[in-house]
């Protein structure tokens, strides 16, 4: 593969997307949202795939749906998604991987609303984070790069010296323009996905070791 954006070495955070990066939430969200498509005579099809790595109001926004207040809709998306959060499973190798980080090393960047974060990560038997970007910290979502922004300043690191992992294009730029390296993780990606990155399928492929003043990271097998 084409590794131009990431050399193993040590990094001052780990910054992680949620759902697809460390968690899935896929069969319960497409549910959802499929019910919302077919309510709105959207092609389920066509709009499922463009749902991901972004806020629902910005999902539903871009509809231009006559009618339709996309901040009422978009509230009335994320309570049915915390209130149905069955077949949410942590991707393999991530419980244990952020339950070995240094809580000052790590944060979690996501395009879904606290609650509904909150929620997903316990069913998924995650642990929480001291630093969580949501919906509501950040006035623009990905493909815009102030969550991971914030997440790095609230860690007090550098941007630059920190590690994105991000399963979705829009996430992908989003670290990208922050100035940050990027692992793609396309644990629930049935193609290898077409990306200049690192990629990996499970983060059973990582050797992540905590250390003073950083984390080193590198790929299993890369010399």
């Amino acid at each position: 593969m084409d590794d131009t954006n990431f050399s193993p070495g040590r990094f001052a955070a780990l910054l992680f997307d949620m759902d697809g990066t460390v968690l899935s939430s896929l069969a319960s969200a497409e549910r959802i949202w499929a019910e919302w498509a077919r309510e709105h005579d959207i092609d389920v099809e066509k709009f499922l795939p463009t749902i991901h790595g972004v806020q629902a109001v910005e999902t539903i926004r871009r509809q231009a749906l006559p009618g339709v207040d996309p901040k009422v809709e978009a509230a009335r998306i994320t309570r049915a998604e915390i209130d149905n959060v069955q077949g949410t499973e942590a991707i393999a190798g991530a419980a244990a991987l952020l339950r070995d980080l240094p809580i000052d090393r790590w944060a979690v960047v996501t395009s879904a609303p606290r609650a509904l974060a909150e929620r997903r990560m316990a069913a998924a038997g995650l642990p929480l984070p001291s630093v969580m970007v949501t919906a509501e910290d950040v006035e623009r979502s990905k493909p815009a790069p102030d969550g991971y922004l914030l997440a790095a300043k609230l860690l007090q690191v550098n941007i630059g010296d920190c590690l994105v992992f991000e399963d979705a294009p829009a996430g992908i730029e989003a670290g990208v323009t922050a100035g940050a390296s990027v692992i793609v993780v396309a644990a629930l990606q049935s193609e290898p996905p077409k990306t200049r990155h690192a990629t990996i399928d499970s983060y059973q492929a990582l050797h992540v070791t905590p250390g003073d003043g950083g984390v080193t990271v590198q790929l299993v097998g890369a010399n």
